[in-house]
């Protein structure tokens, strides 16, 4: 355990670290302090938070630099979250301040807003879907033994892919199964939809449609794509800056922004039972996986829409991110975006 004057070296050092990015030494630091203490004391309590393992020593000056372990024991015990600026929240609340027509355009825009005011790569998560219903589905005829599937849910996403029909399908048949769908299925639960076309739908369709799976193949994947999760990421190209020119990294880096499957992992947060509270939880160094992210901090925290599900806000960036600023940012963006949502909700069932 850290003396008082050993905690109060370790978060200043941190603090003037994250502003400078240059080694502390004890003369900058004495000026720094809240008390009164002699360099020859900084460095002595600077020597022994080396021996901990909380600083390192560069090669170049006297100055330390805060190590992983030093920034793990000030995020678990030292940090204090800082007020958003005046400037921040005006940013935020100007930018938010719009008409959304679906959920998801709100979700991106916290990411845009996040890596815009700290430069780093922000990510966000809409609401779980098991709350959404499918609100519409047709199917637009584009010649060619070609049709555009549109799918509709009630949150305002829309999902449309084009796909080529088997010719054994005629048009009629088509317009009989889009009925069939949209007679059965509207209103229900995406994830009820989902069950029901592998349980009751075909055997609907089979009455009045010569090749329900060719039908089925196609809604099945628009309906897939809709019940999916939407990761949106903001400032990727500010990874740019923290990958010192190692172009093998960055491209693992890339790539882990290219599959939702890896976002998930990457963004995992406890359940609600267990953290119903949504807590602010910061990894670094070892902690993250893959590798290519030992430099790299990773912010995440979850918002809650009343009865809609829960969603994900994180940040990426370097392991001497501003902490103080940077998790009192994400708190109240956290806060505002849940209330965007809910406004959002409130606004549909009006």
């Amino acid at each position: 355990m850290l003396t008082q004057r050993q905690a109060i070296i370790l978060k200043n050092i941190i603090r003037i670290y994250t502003q400078t990015e240059q080694p502390v030494g004890s003369k900058h630091l004495m000026n720094e302090l809240p008390m009164r203490v002699s360099s020859a004391t900084i460095r002595n309590d600077m020597a022994k938070l080396e021996e901990m393992g909380l600083l390192d020593k560069t090669h170049s000056s006297s100055g330390r630099i805060p190590s992983i372990k030093g920034y793990r024991y000030y995020l678990d015990h030292l940090l204090e979250p800082s007020d958003v600026s005046n400037n921040d929240l005006a940013v935020i609340q100007q930018t938010f301040n719009q008409q959304y027509q679906m959920i998801d355009d709100i979700v991106e825009q916290s990411a845009k807003i996040l890596s815009t005011l700290t430069s780093y790569t922000a990510i966000t998560l809409g609401p779980d879907v098991q709350d959404i219903r499918l609100d519409g589905f047709r199917l637009v005829p584009l010649g060619n033994h070609q049709i555009m599937a549109i799918l509709v849910t009630s949150i305002g996403t829309v999902q449309n892919q084009i796909f080529h029909i088997p010719t054994t399908i005629s048009g009629d048949e088509l317009e009989r199964a889009v009925r069939i769908i949209n007679d059965e299925l509207v209103g229900q639960p995406l994830t009820l939809v989902a069950r029901r076309i592998q349980t009751d739908i075909p055997q609907m369709l089979m009455k009045y449609v010569s090749s329900p799976n060719g039908f089925l193949d196609i809604f099945g994947t628009i309906l897939k794509q809709a019940a999916a999760d939407h990761f949106y990421v903001g400032g990727r190209l500010n990874l740019l800056d923290f990958a010192n020119n190692d172009v093998s990294s960055l491209k693992t880096l890339y790539s882990l922004f290219e599959k939702d499957d890896d976002l998930a992992d990457l963004l995992k947060l406890p359940d609600v039972e267990t953290d119903p509270d949504g807590k602010i939880i910061v990894r670094l160094g070892n902690e993250l996986k893959p590798h290519t992210l030992q430099n790299y901090s990773l912010i995440t925290t979850s918002y809650d829409i009343a009865n809609h599900g829960r969603g994900v806000i994180a940040l990426l960036g370097p392991t001497s991110m501003p902490y103080s600023r940077i998790i009192g940012l994400l708190d109240l963006i956290r806060e505002e975006l849940a209330r965007r949502i809910t406004d959002y909700y409130s606004d549909m069932d009006n």
